[in-house]
């Protein structure tokens, strides 16, 4: 988790805004209990994760979802190339 404490701030980052933006982000913080500093802090580090949690994220159609359960509940087994990578991957690994 991204520490708030000031004795661990050792970067600066610095925006220019419209003052009606400003404003509000100020009433944000404000009705946060948060200074403007910490408030544009956890509110930028929420919001960095959840879109780059978002990225990491794969959505399926239903279509694609189907084939993949569909992939996974066959009961095939392994062929000679596979088998072979299995046991390549064991053998790096020890």
């Amino acid at each position: 988790m991204t520490s708030l404490d000031p004795a661990r701030r050792d970067a600066r980052l610095g925006v220019r805004l419209p003052e009606a933006n400003k404003r509000l982000i100020k009433q944000a913080a404000a009705v946060c209990g948060q200074s403007v500093s910490d408030f544009e802090v956890s509110s930028l580090v929420l919001l960095s994760r959840e879109i780059i949690d978002e990225a990491n994220v794969t959505r399926l159609t239903a279509r694609d979802r189907d084939h993949f359960l569909a992939l996974i509940a066959d009961d095939a087994q392994p062929n000679d190339a596979l088998r072979s990578a299995a046991q390549r991957f064991k053998g790096a690994r020890g």
